[in-house]
Formats: structure tokens, sequence, C-alpha cells
């Protein structure tokens, strides 16, 4: 294999992984109610590995614009059996999507091997010890403010610069807290407290949001900012943009893709590794 997850250390230096969205919530913004029943969300996870998805990440809590916090004993529920039943099918990587330390650690004893905090370990204080003692990967999202009111008016100085900098400061957090650089992927949060000039900015300079030669995770799939672009509400059709971006990402330094619509997104990296990675 040209990409390899060994003692969940990320090595994507060519093939980029495609990570299917797997919300067991009833308020998510694009599927909320789909998946909440443990069959539904098994039923939908063999889809995706079906379609190509080589890591599925699972949340709990929905973080849509306005959502509120989600007590971690009602996340747990909502998880857990999702996740220990996917285990007993498959080896396939499973993400959990949670700010809580408590629910990351039981996702991680259930099967699951990474661990995807919307608030880069910030929101918890337990999170970086946890990651310093469990041998799992880690994905570090930058958000400006809680989903609650976190498109309020966000602002910055300098998008870029301000989100780089947060990345940075927590790698370096990390790296404190004895956690090796090949177990984190670095997410720029796209809409996570950010306007649509905010987020064509980050989108503009990836290659700036990158730390220490890390990868980047894109999380861009159906999100708002394309409805306001397309001037399209409709969040069927925005399937076929993410996909397009998905393709135009790669070549700044993006490698995992977190996705709702598995298949096309694996069409449109395939073709653009096979275009960047020919000898």
């Amino acid at each position: 294999m040209i990409w390899k997850f060994h003692k969940h250390a990320f090595d994507l230096s060519r093939q980029g992984l495609i990570m299917g969205i797997l919300n067991t919530t009833p308020d998510s913004f694009s599927d909320g109610g789909q998946f909440d029943a443990p069959s539904m969300a098994l039923e939908h996870a063999r889809r995706m590995i079906a379609d190509g998805a080589d890591i599925l990440d699972i949340g709990g809590e929905s973080t849509r614009p306005g959502a509120r916090s989600v007590d971690p004993i009602e996340e747990m529920r909502r998880v857990l059996p999702v996740i220990e039943a996917i285990r007993k099918e498959t080896d396939i990587l499973i993400s959990i999507d949670t700010t809580k330390a408590r629910v990351a650690e039981a996702a991680l004893n259930a099967g699951a091997d990474i661990v995807n905090d919307i608030s880069g370990g910030t929101r918890d204080e337990k999170m970086l010890e946890l990651w310093s003692r469990k041998d799992c990967g880690i994905i570090i999202m930058h958000s400006q403010g809680v989903p609650e009111t976190m498109q309020d008016d966000p602002s910055y100085q300098n998008v870029v610069y301000d989100v780089a900098n947060f990345l940075n400061q927590q790698f370096q957090a990390c790296r404190q807290h004895g956690v090796s650089s090949e177990r984190i992927l670095f997410d720029p949060g796209i809409g996570f407290g950010k306007k649509l000039e905010h987020n064509l900015a980050l989108l503009k300079h990836l290659e700036e949001l990158r730390i220490d030669h890390r990868p980047l995770l894109l999380g861009v799939s159906r999100k708002s900012f394309i409805g306001t672009l397309l001037e399209d509400s409709d969040l069927s059709r925005r399937d076929m943009p993410t996909a397009t971006l998905t393709a135009s990402c790669y070549a700044p330094g993006c490698r995992v893709f977190r996705v709702h619509d598995v298949l096309p997104n694996v069409q449109a990296l395939r073709m653009v590794e096979a275009i960047h990675n020919i000898d």
C-alpha cells in the first residue's frame, strides 16, 4: 500500500484517505435523525465502506451552527453501540468525533482508532493527557467559539495567520505531552466560526496551514458556504462541489477528506492522485 496507518501513525505522503461521516444524532445539519438507530448506522457504515471509505468518523453530538452541547452519557449512548458493531464486522479505521475526553476514551476502548476533536484539545483539559496515554491518531481542528454561537459574528485579524498559530500552539502542547507528530493531522475548521471570506482565504492558503509538514484534513462537505457561493440552498446539490474541492485541495497538502457522499470523492481523489504521483 502507498499509505499506511501503522500503530496509529499517519503516513500520507502520496495517497489520501476518504473519511465517511456517520452522525448518530437527531439534529445534524445534513443527515440528522437518519442514522441515530444502531442498525441504521451500521447499514450506512456498510454502504460507505463498499463505496471506498478508508475511515468512518462517528459523532454523537451535532456541531452545526446553533447546536447545543450534549451530556457525555447521552453522547456515549449514541456512539458506543455503533463503534462496537462496526468493529465486530471490519477493521476499518474508526474516528470518534468528540470534544470530551471521557467519550473519547470510551470510544477508543470500544474499538475506535482516532480522536477527532473540533476544539483541538482545548475544550476538555483532560484531552491532552488522554492523547499522551493512548496510542491513537489525533485530529486537531481550529474553531472559533462553540457551535451554539460560533457563527454569530466571527472575526479575525488575519484568518490564515490566526488559524495557523492556533494549530501550531496545540501541536506544541501535544509534543510537550509526549505525543509523536506522526499521530497528528490538522484541520483548519472550514465553517467553524468563519464567514465566507474566511473560508475562502483558508482554502486559498492551505499550504501555510501545514504544521511540521503534517498533512491536512479537509471538511467542507455540504457546508453552507457552498450554498452561498452557488446561491442554492438544496443540500443534495452540494456533493459535486464537495468532490471538486477534494480534487483541488490535494496538491496543497490535504490528505484526508471528510465527506457525506463517499463514492464521488473517492473517484475525484483517485483521479488527481494519478496525475500528481506519476513518475
